[in-house]
C-alpha cells in the first residue's frame, strides 16, 4: 500500500482547519495563503477574482506547460474552502493535498499536455468559483481536453450507499473504491482513466447522461458548472456523504481518513492523467 509523503502530510495539517467564508474567514485566508504559496513554488500563480451572489472569492490557477504545449489543456481542480462548522479533512482538504502533490510531480516531470491546476473558492456556497471560471472560459472560447474535479478522496468504509439501490449490485456494498463520475461525452476518457487508475487503487466508473440532471447527487461538486457550459468533465470522489458519516460535521478530522488510500489515489491520478 502506498504511503502519504511528508509534504502531503504537512499540506493536510495546514488545510484541514475551519475555513468557511462566513463562519471562519480567517481560516479561509490562511488556507488560501498556504495553497498560493505552495503553487507559487512551481510557477506563476494567477488569481482569478470573481463576485457572484454578492460574495467575492479568489480562484488560484497554476498553468504547467506539458511536454507538448500545443495540445488542449487538462484542467484539474479542487475547492479549498471548507464546509460550515466542519474541519473539512476529507471535504476537501484531501483533494487539495492531491492537487498540490500532482503539481509537484508534474513540475518535476511534465505530463504530455498542458495542465491547469485550479484551487476553487466558495464551492460550499453553491459552486461559485467553478461557475465563474467555467462561464469565463466558455465566453473566451477556451478549449479543454477535460476538466477533472477532485472531491473528497480519503475516506473508506465497510459500508457504501448509492443514489439508486440497484447500483449496489454493480459496484458492491463496501466503500473501498474511488469513483470517477463523468458526463456521457467524456466516456472515452472515462474508460481510459478508470483502467489506468485501477492499476493503483480500486476504481469504479459512472457515466451519467444529461449532465447528471436525473441524478442530482452527482452534480454536487465543481465539475457540474463545466458540464453546464458544454465541457467534458468528471469528478473523482470517495462518494462523499454516501460513505462518510462525518460529512459536513466537526468530526471530519484527519484521524478518520485512510491516508494510504489517499496516497494510492494520488499515484493513480498522476499515472492516469499524465498520458491523457
Amino acid at each position: 500500500m502506498a504511503q502519504l509523503s511528508a509534504a502531503c502530510r504537512k499540506d493536510l495539517d495546514a488545510i484541514a482547519i475551519p475555513r468557511h467564508a462566513s463562519w471562519d474567514p480567517v481560516g479561509l485566508m490562511a488556507v488560501r495563503s498556504h495553497v498560493r504559496t505552495q503553487l507559487a513554488r512551481l510557477g506563476d500563480v494567477q488569481e482569478h477574482h470573481f463576485r457572484r451572489s454578492g460574495l467575492a472569492g479568489v480562484n488560484l490557477i497554476l498553468k504547467l506547460p506539458g511536454s507538448n504545449p500545443g495540445l488542449r489543456p487538462l484542467l484539474v481542480g479542487a475547492h479549498y474552502d471548507g464546509p460550515l462548522q466542519s474541519i473539512g479533512a476529507d471535504d476537501n482538504a484531501s483533494a487539495v493535498v492531491a492537487l498540490l502533490e500532482l503539481g509537484r510531480r508534474w513540475s518535476a516531470a511534465p505530463p504530455r499536455r498542458p495542465v491547469w491546476l485550479v484551487a476553487f473558492d466558495l464551492e460550499e456556497w453553491g459552486l461559485l468559483g467553478s461557475a465563474a471560471l467555467a462561464e469565463q472560459l466558455r465566453a473566451e472560447r477556451q478549449r479543454l481536453k477535460l476538466m477533472v474535479s477532485l472531491e473528497m478522496l480519503a475516506y473508506t468504509s465497510d459500508q457504501q450507499s448509492y443514489p439508486h439501490p440497484a447500483m449496489g449490485r454493480l459496484y458492491g456494498n463496501r466503500g473501498d473504491f474511488i469513483a470517477l463520475v463523468a458526463n456521457a461525452r467524456a466516456g472515452l476518457a472515462l474508460s481510459r482513466l478508470t483502467h489506468a487508475m485501477g492499476q493503483h487503487v480500486k476504481t469504479r466508473a459512472l457515466p451519467v447522461p444529461r449532465a447528471g440532471r436525473d441524478v442530482p447527487a452527482v452534480r454536487r461538486s465543481d465539475h457540474s458548472p463545466f458540464w453546464d457550459q458544454g465541457y467534458n468533465a468528471l469528478m473523482v470522489t470517495d462518494t462523499s456523504f454516501m460513505r462518510n458519516p462525518h460529512y459536513h460535521r466537526m468530526s471530519d478530522t484527519i484521524d478518520t481518513l485512510d491516508l494510504p488510500f489517499l496516497a494510492s489515489v494520488i499515484d493513480g491520478l498522476e499515472a492516469a492523467l499524465r498520458e491523457l
